[in-house]
């Protein structure tokens, strides 16, 4: 499988658009490596969270934000 071909199968699971999954940069890992050390010469720094990327990223809305489930 190619990178092309690994888009198009990500973009046809995920829902997203290919040049959003391109953009999102996927790529095909062997899963016993672990991927998880920011200092791995391979791996390291590449891999991102996008679940929490984004969820990092929102901005707060305002009008989610009950005070009196804030205040107990």
């Amino acid at each position: 499988m190619n990178q092309n071909d690994l888009n198009r199968a990500v973009a046809r699971a995920t829902g997203e658009t290919i040049s959003a999954v391109k953009r999102l940069g996927f790529m095909i890992a062997n899963p016993s490596d672990l991927i998880d050390d920011p200092t791995d010469p391979v791996h390291g720094g590449r891999v991102i969270d996008w679940d929490d990327f984004e969820f990092l990223q929102d901005e707060p809305d305002e009008n989610s934000f009950v005070l009196e489930a804030a205040i107990g």
